[in-house]
């Protein structure tokens, strides 16, 4: 590989320091057409945003823009857009994460800058981006936490925007089944417990809705219910209870200095206590679930890492309960 000299290093970093910035927020109280026929207040909006993942109707990392309105926030980009009514919110946070400015690019010049340059360079090449969760309930009552990426303080500008809104009275969300129909192979998930551990609202959201979509993929399985969500289809077989009694965020741009080592340092780790119990109160899982996320992956992978592991879970306690079942119908003693 040929050797960068001391000027072509130089300009290496010149060219990261003067990197040109995104597009700051726009202005507040901007007036705007709603809805394509009502003109309301915009109170907070960005155009450079990325939806991670959790907004029905708009693809996980969706890039476009964002808007808050005193009737709700609304994401718009070129494959769907997305609309939160102002009553329906529950909760609103920021928080941050390091990622790296250029991708994959990135991470090439720095294995090409010799004598350890790359490690000096992963600081300058990660720039800070806000996380904006908004965790809502749809029409039916069920829960939602939708995650966003921002340039670095808008998270907390928008945080702020909507803070200065009026309060929305609103019902909680009730987890209540009246039915004497029990709808076979569903289950109902309740929002994660965090009693134990201090954990960011995005990982929180992120591991929710990834569960919901792994679940909804397991083999055999039937419909699953959001929390509080209000359903004629019957009430769950299943519920699946889960707190996060472990977190340690690792950093991304530490591993990514740390070069081969960094695999193993720094990582960002998660610890669930799972349970899952029948209509009748009977538990058919209790288990605890580890997820790490290493190497230079994003942080909040670890979501995606956590949900497929509890549902690989769910898809074996499924296979057993169905196995019992059947033994007990036939009179077949279980070996």
């Amino acid at each position: 590989m040929t050797r960068l000299t001391g000027a072509t290093l130089l300009f290496v970093f010149h060219t990261l320091l003067f990197v040109t910035h995104p597009a700051q927020a726009a202005p507040r109280h901007q007036s705007v057409e709603a809805n394509g026929d009502q003109s309301q207040s915009v109170e907070w909006t960005s155009r450079e945003v990325q939806h991670v993942y959790g907004l029905p109707d708009v693809r996980p990392n969706e890039r476009g823009s964002l808007a808050i309105y005193s009737s709700g926030l609304s994401f718009a980009g070129k494959s769907g857009s997305g609309m939160i009514p102002r009553q329906s919110v529950i909760a609103v946070s920021a928080g941050n994460q390091r990622v790296e400015l250029w991708g994959v690019k990135g991470r090439l010049l720095r294995m090409a800058i010799p004598n350890g340059g790359g490690l000096a360079a992963a600081a300058f090449m990660h720039h800070r981006v806000g996380m904006l969760t908004v965790e809502f309930s749809d029409s039916r009552g069920g829960y939602h936490g939708a995650v966003f990426f921002l340039p670095a303080d808008e998270a907390e500008s928008a945080l702020h925007s909507f803070s200065q809104m009026p309060v929305v009275p609103r019902e909680p969300l009730v987890n209540s089944c009246q039915d004497s129909f029990v709808n076979p192979r569903s289950i109902l998930v309740a929002a994660p417990s965090w009693d134990q551990a201090q954990v960011p609202a995005a990982y929180r959201a992120l591991v929710y809705e990834h569960l919901l979509d792994r679940l909804g993929q397991v083999k055999g399985a039937g419909h699953v219910y959001r929390e509080g969500a209000k359903t004629q289809q019957g009430c769950a077989q299943y519920t699946m209870q889960f707190s996060i009694s472990g977190f340690k965020q690792g950093s991304q741009v530490k591993r990514a200095m740390m070069g081969p080592v960094g695999f193993f340092a720094s990582t960002t780790q998660m610890t669930f206590d799972t349970s899952i119990t029948d209509a009748s109160g009977k538990a058919i899982l209790q288990e605890q679930v580890k997820a790490t996320v290493r190497g230079e992956s994003e942080s909040t992978n670890v979501a995606a890492n956590v949900a497929d592991k509890i549902a690989k879970q769910y898809s074996i306690a499924l296979k057993k309960s169905r196995a019992i079942n059947m033994a007990s119908a036939t009179g077949i003693p279980r070996q």
